[in-house]
């Protein structure tokens, strides 16, 4: 998870997390059309899986949460 430089954040999957992020602030190309205008991005969180497939339904779980319960998740 990111956080934009408008405080908003963003949740992904990545295999390259390091190259992500450079994408994502505009580095290199590539990166989700969201953050384009919001940069610079700053890594908040992470976690990791062994499968794309574990990653994506953990993505998808925490991008149909509120921001309050992402903030949360956070202060752990």
């Amino acid at each position: 998870m990111v956080q934009c430089s408008d405080k908003s954040l963003y949740t992904g999957i990545t295999n390259n997390l390091e190259k992500r992020l450079r994408q994502h602030n505009g580095e290199i190309t590539g990166g989700a059309f969201y953050t384009q205008n919001k940069r610079p991005v700053t890594l908040v969180y992470k976690e990791k899986y062994k499968t794309h497939l574990e990653a994506a339904r953990r993505e998808a779980e925490i991008k149909k949460w509120k921001r309050e319960r992402k903030l949360k998740l956070l202060s752990i």
